[in-house]
């Protein structure tokens, strides 16, 4: 299901960090914001109106005010009611301004709330454009595990009962930090950022089996854990299978799609005694080492074709 925010939701939620002050009725407060874009009306005011995105919230700055309150009582009249034919769900009003007559009666009349900000317009913009764009990032749910270690967001995945947990229970009690058990949300931002967190009631407890629910931030404290992080690597945690073909080179990465963001892979086969907290700190400090621009299989590979090559030249020329 889409998204939606209402009007009076945003007016209570961002009331003090906006400097927001309702001018019109309660009336139009249950209109609903559907489109995390903001924008100014600009052309509209003039009477050019085909391209106006009227799905937006609205913004009248400095420029808009003032450009309505050059036209003479007839045409600001005309423009404003043109304006508001629209069904436009909000309209704000930056830093402080006085709204222009009769701004506020024609939009009591439509029922289009009209909010006053005491925040210069690029402030304006610059706080509440995270905050629509978060309301309405695509979202979905994983069952897993996310962890950070060493900066770097691991998410755990595989079968139930196969280790997740206590994987990341051992990443923790050796200084790492949890950041969701068992459901992880994940939402994106922007066209590549993935970012994780737990549910507000689940949050930093765990299921350990045969233990049973533990609170990790009362047992090791704030350091411990945090609210989310963004995803970097999927680490699949799998039973290992004498059948099964695992990547042993690192040559062919492997990518999982998750909200269209395609995001490494690495799977992990599970066999007693392997030491999974470590191989997974490798998994880690691996991608960071990619990210700063060195990889290591990669360059390995170059070196041993360089060097088959070199001997291959040779042979060719041995006619013994």
């Amino acid at each position: 299901m889409p998204a939606t925010l209402t009007v009076d939701e945003l007016l209570r939620t961002k009331k003090d960090s906006l400097a927001l002050e309702l001018l019109t009725d309660g009336r139009g407060l249950v209109r609903e914001i559907k489109n995390p874009d903001i924008s100014s009306p600009g052309l509209v005011l003039t009477g050019y109106s085909e391209r106006f995105p009227s799905e937006r919230v609205q913004v009248l700055g400095e420029t808009e005010v003032s450009f309505l309150e050059s036209l003479d009582d007839d045409r600001r009249r005309s423009a404003i009611e043109a304006f508001l034919s629209f069904d436009i769900p909000v309209i704000f009003i930056t830093k402080g301004q006085d709204p222009p007559e009769p701004l506020v009666e024609v939009a009591n009349q439509v029922g289009t709330p009209v909010i006053l900000s005491g925040l210069k317009t690029s402030e304006f913009y610059t706080r509440i454009k995270p905050f629509l764009e978060e309301r309405f990032a695509p979202t979905t749910t994983m069952h897993g595990s996310l962890a950070d270690v060493y900066g770097v967001g691991l998410l755990f995945v595989g079968t139930s009962g196969v280790g997740k947990s206590e994987a990341v229970l051992d990443l923790v009690e050796r200084g790492h930090r949890l950041v969701a058990d068992d459901l992880v949300i994940v939402s994106r931002r922007g066209h590549e950022v993935l970012i994780g967190r737990g549910h507000e009631l689940q949050r930093h407890h765990m299921e350990i089996r045969g233990v049973g629910i533990i609170d990790v931030h009362r047992l090791f404290g704030i350091r411990a854990i945090r609210l989310q992080k963004r995803i970097e690597v999927v680490v699949q945690l799998e039973v290992w299978d004498g059948n099964a073909t695992y990547d042993r080179t690192g040559l062919d990465p492997q990518f999982i799609d998750i909200l269209g963001v395609p995001v490494p892979k690495v799977t992990i086969p599970l066999v007693p005694g392997k030491n999974i907290t470590v191989v997974c700190e490798v998994v880690a400090m691996n991608h960071l080492l990619k990210y700063s621009g060195h990889d290591t299989a990669a360059l390995f590979n170059r070196r041993l074709q360089a060097r088959m090559a070199g001997s291959s030249e040779y042979l060719e020329e041995d006619y013994e």
